[in-house]
């Protein structure tokens, strides 16, 4: 657990015994928690939490200004979540930094509050006067039951000492922010979970209906068409094929469709879903799969996590189905200011001597494209210089917002 002590460890001295103890502080520190601990249990958005947290935080310790940092993903970064007194081009500088960065990666993994007055490394690091002003910073890990969730900093341009009534609460609001932190990432796990089970509910219900009723008239036509058969008519013939036809496409659309309802995508996330979908790849398909997360920290809702993975399932699917490929590669990254979600195969291509068919028409590419657009986002397919195709889906970015 973080360390709690009225003593803040110094990272440019001796530990300091912070002077104060009026009993104005005492009952401002009461309130602060007594706040928070109220907002846990009301509040379902985590980022007005946040902002509250910091104003009465900075009011009581005397900083000019705070941040609140969580843990990425990748667990390799920390995302500024909300922000308070800090200048704009900073906010912008500072939305992603290595978690070992500085008195913050010390703090983190020494597991303890941190107080510097040195922030020249901040300084070169970003460029931004905005450190060189501060007298000192005080960094408080955040953590929940054993784990690692984020931190937040106190800036101070004054140097007075911290009343130990605050530096004591700093490790009791860090419990409780990290706690807030943990409910929301259940909250959207159960979200998800929710949301695949509509969705099974939704496919049970269209195959105990339509796909049964598709199933009879499909027997239905081939005994049709073999009474046809005894009379030699052509014509019948003809139609009726066309019928059979025109039902075989409608009846694997279908099976497909229920087929990508039902594949549930993992509460823990697009990321893991997508590891998971890739590490059986092989076995479904016999096509091999590299998969590839350069985002290090990939910021969507439930509904556009979804949309993104159903997208790349189809495409995927594309792939082991017609493109003849051995050997195929999904890759998360970001182009010019845009979540990219890239397929790629060693394939035929989809472009074939120089004829450009009209995709739209395709009815996969007609439903990635749909959901596309449901994200703002679009669809580009192309075949590759060196062979193959790539089809790759662009998504924006969101404002940050905390997660």
């Amino acid at each position: 657990m973080t360390q709690c002590s009225p003593t803040l460890q110094q990272a440019d001295g001796e530990p300091r015994k912070e002077e104060g103890g009026k009993e104005s502080n005492r009952i401002q520190a009461l309130r602060v928690l007594s706040e928070v601990t109220t907002s846990l249990a009301s509040e379902y958005d985590l980022e007005p939490l946040l902002n509250r947290f910091l104003g009465m935080m900075v009011r009581l310790s005397g900083a000019s200004a705070g941040a609140v940092r969580v843990l990425t993903g990748d667990g390799k970064h920390l995302r500024l979540a909300a922000s308070l007194g800090l200048p704009a081009e900073l906010v912008e500088k500072e939305r992603l930094v290595d978690i070992d960065c500085g008195i913050c990666g010390v703090a983190l993994r020494n597991d303890e509050i941190k107080q510097t007055r040195d922030l020249k490394p901040c300084v070169a690091r970003t460029g931004q006067p905005f450190f060189g002003e501060c007298r000192s910073m005080v960094v408080v890990p955040l953590e929940h039951n054993g784990r690692l969730l984020g931190a937040y900093n106190l800036y101070m341009t004054e140097d007075r000492p911290i009343p130990e009534e605050v530096s004591l609460l700093f490790c009791s609001i860090s419990e409780h922010l990290a706690m807030a932190v943990e409910n929301t990432r259940l909250m959207r796990e159960n979200l998800r979970m929710t949301l695949m089970s509509e969705r099974q509910m939704m496919a049970n219900e269209v195959h105990d209906s339509l796909a049964q009723t598709m199933a009879y008239m499909k027997m239905r036509i081939e005994l049709l068409r073999e009474a046809l058969l005894q009379y030699e008519s052509g014509k019948a013939l003809k139609y009726s094929g066309d019928i059979q036809q025109a039902l075989d496409e409608a009846y694997a659309s279908l099976r497909e469709l229920l087929t990508q309802f039902r594949n549930r995508m993992d509460p823990l996330g697009l990321e893991h879903a997508l590891k998971e979908h890739a590490a059986a790849y092989f076995d479904r398909t016999g096509v091999r799969l590299e998969f590839e997360n350069r985002i290090p920290d990939l910021n969507l809702t439930v509904d556009q996590e979804v949309q993104v993975f159903h997208i790349l399932q189809e495409a995927l699917s594309n792939v082991a189905r017609h493109s003849g490929a051995k050997q195929a590669r999904l890759t998360l990254d970001v182009v010019d200011g845009q979540y990219a979600f890239t397929v790629e195969d060693d394939g035929r291509g989809v472009f074939v001597m120089g004829a450009q068919p009209d995709l739209r028409h395709h009815f996969g590419i007609s439903i990635m494209s749909e959901r596309a657009q449901r994200l703002n986002g679009n669809i580009e397919i192309a075949n590759r210089p060196q062979g193959g195709a790539r089809l790759r889906l662009l998504v924006p970015i969101q404002p940050e917002k905390a997660a």
